[in-house]
C-alpha cells in the first residue's frame, strides 16, 4: 500500500487560515450571485436514470499516485456508462489551490463544477446559499441509491463529517486518521512500551527522555490544533464558541504539553515544520499525526532503525480528509450522473482498490474491517486503523469553526514558545481567550 500522495491531510492546518479573510469576503458576494444563479431553482425530484449523454465536472487536488488511481477508476466508470463523461479538473498538488478556487468561484455559481473535493468549513457559505444539493433524496432512492444510510456500509460518524447544517451535501471520499509512530528500536531500546492512554503517553516520553541523558525526546503532535480540540472532547467539551480558553479544563489540555515541553520530554515540530522530520533523525521517538506519514516515514527513517504505528492514545479520533460536494447548478441528468459517479467511488470493491494505491482509509465498515485488508504487507496502517476509528471526531461546521480552529494553532504555538523558553504562560493563556472568543465573533 503506498501513502505517497497524502500530503494533503497534514498540511492542512498550514493552509487554512491564508484563506479565511477570501472566505469571509466570499460570503458577503454570495447572497447577490446566488439571487443571480437562475439555475439554482432547478427541481429536486431525481433522475432515476441518465437517457442521454450527459457530462459532469469533478475538482479535485490530488497527485502521484492518488490521480493516477482517480484517473483509472473514472475511466472503469465511464465504461460501465456509456451516457456519462466525467471531466476530471485538477486545482492543483495541494488543497490549498483547490480551496482558493472554490471561495472565489462562489461568487459566481456558473463558473463552478458539477462537484468538487472540499472540507465542509469552506462550503459554509455555500450551504447558507443554497448553492449545494442536499443528497438524501439520492442516497434513499431506492433505484439509484442505497435505500438507507445503513445498506451504504459508509461509516455513520463519515457521513455526519460530511453534513452542514444537518444537511448531507457531502459524500466521504479521501479520508484518514491520526496514529501513533514509535520508533521501536528505540523504544526496545530504552525497555519502553507503546502507549496506550495519554497518561502512558507521558510516563513514557519521560523515562526515553531520561534513558537517553536527554537526547531523545519522547513524543509531538503534528497537529496542535487537533490535539487541543481530541483532548477536550475526551474531557466531553465539544469544539464550539463555548469553550473557554481559560477555564480549568483547557488549561489542564494546554498544561499537559506545556509542561512537557518545559521539561524536554515533550516537543514541538517548530522549524522543521512537521514531526516525520526529527521523527525520521531520531530525535524524538515518538509522533502522533496523520496516516499520511507513513509516505515519509517508511523511507526516510535513520538507518538500522524500526519503525512501527499503534493506535492513537485516546479516546476519541480525528477524521480528516476531504468529502465531494455537488452544486446546485447542475441539470437535474448531471445531478443523478453524478451521485452515480459517487455511488461508485464508494462502493466497496472500489474503496479496496482506492485504499490499497492510496492508503487512504476505506469509508466503509466492512472493507475496514476485512481480514484481508487488515492483512495487509505494504502497511502497517490497516492493522490498526479499526481500533483506531470507532469513535470519529471532526471539525464542527459552525459559523467561524474555522477561523477558531486556526486560532487555536496559533495560541497553542506561542504557549509552548514561552514554554519552550522556560517561561511562564499563564499570561498567554489569558491573551489566547481573548483572541479565540474574537475569532468566533469576526
Amino acid at each position: 500500500m503506498s501513502f505517497d500522495l497524502m500530503g494533503e491531510d497534514p498540511k492542512r492546518m498550514n493552509f487554512k487560515h491564508k484563506f479565511a479573510l477570501a472566505v469571509l469576503a466570499s460570503t458577503l458576494l454570495l447572497t447577490t450571485a446566488c439571487s443571480n444563479n437562475k439555475s439554482a431553482s432547478t427541481s429536486n425530484a431525481v433522475a432515476t436514470k441518465v437517457s442521454k449523454k450527459t457530462t459532469i465536472t469533478f475538482w479535485y487536488s490530488l497527485t502521484g499516485k492518488s490521480k493516477a488511481t482517480l484517473e483509472k477508476l473514472t475511466k472503469d466508470f465511464e465504461k460501465k456508462n456509456p451516457n456519462i463523461t466525467v471531466k476530471l479538473q485538477s486545482q492543483g498538488g495541494n488543497l490549498g489551490d483547490l480551496q482558493s478556487k472554490l471561495v472565489s468561484s462562489l461568487q459566481s455559481p456558473k463558473n463552478l463544477p458539477t462537484i468538487s473535493q472540499a472540507y465542509p468549513g469552506w462550503l459554509y457559505s455555500a450551504a447558507k446559499n443554497k448553492l449545494l444539493v442536499d443528497l438524501k433524496p439520492y442516497i434513499t432512492n431506492k433505484k439509484i441509491g442505497w435505500s438507507s444510510y445503513q445498506n451504504s456500509d459508509i461509516k455513520s460518524a463519515l457521513w455526519d463529517g460530511a453534513k452542514i447544517n444537518t444537511t448531507q451535501y457531502g459524500v466521504p471520499f479521501n479520508k484518514s486518521v491520526e496514529v501513533l509512530f514509535y520508533n521501536k528500536t528505540l523504544l526496545d531500546k530504552y525497555h519502553v512500551q507503546v502507549p496506550t492512554t495519554m497518561a502512558e503517553l507521558k510516563k513514557a516520553s519521560e523515562e526515553i527522555y531520561q534513558k537517553s541523558n536527554h537526547k531523545v525526546k519522547g513524543v509531538g503532535f503534528d497537529s496542535l490544533n487537533n490535539y487541543y480540540m481530541l483532548a477536550m472532547k475526551d474531557k466531553g467539551i465539544d469544539f464550539n464558541s463555548k469553550i473557554k480558553f481559560d477555564s480549568k479544563e483547557s488549561k489542564a489540555v494546554i498544561n499537559y504539553y506545556a509542561e512537557g515541553v518545559k521539561a524536554g520530554y515533550f516537543m514541538t515540530a517548530g522549524t522543521e515544520k512537521y514531526m516525520s522530520t526529527p521523527f525520521n533523525a531520531g530525535k524524538v521517538a515518538m509522533f502522533i499525526g496523520s496516516t499520511a506519514n507513513e509516505a515519509y516515514v517508511k523511507p526516510g527513517l535513520a538507518k538500522g532503525n524500526e519503525y512501527g504505528i499503534a493506535a492513537r492514545p485516546s479516546n476519541y479520533n480525528v477524521q480528516q480528509g476531504t468529502d465531494i460536494y455537488m452544486f446546485s447548478h447542475a441539470s437535474k441528468l448531471q445531478r443523478t450522473a453524478a451521485f452515480l459517479y459517487l455511488k461508485y467511488l464508494t462502493s466497496k470493491s472500489v474503496q479496496r482498490i482506492w485504499a490499497d494505491s492510496t492508503g487512504y482509509m476505506p469509508v466503509n465498515s466492512s472493507v475496514l474491517t476485512s481480514a484481508s485488508y487488515e492483512a495487509s504487507t505494504q502497511s502497517k496502517v490497516p492493522k490498526i486503523l479499526a481500533k483506531t476509528s470507532k469513535k470519529l471526531y471532526y471539525l464542527p461546521v459552525l459559523k467561524n469553526s474555522e477561523s477558531a480552529y486556526d486560532q487555536v494553532n496559533a495560541n497553542m504555538q506561542t504557549i509552548l514558545a514561552s514554554a519552550e523558553k522556560g517561561k511562564s504562560w499563564t499570561n498567554d493563556i489569558k491573551t489566547a481567550q481573548s483572541k479565540f472568543a474574537n475569532a468566533w465573533k469576526q
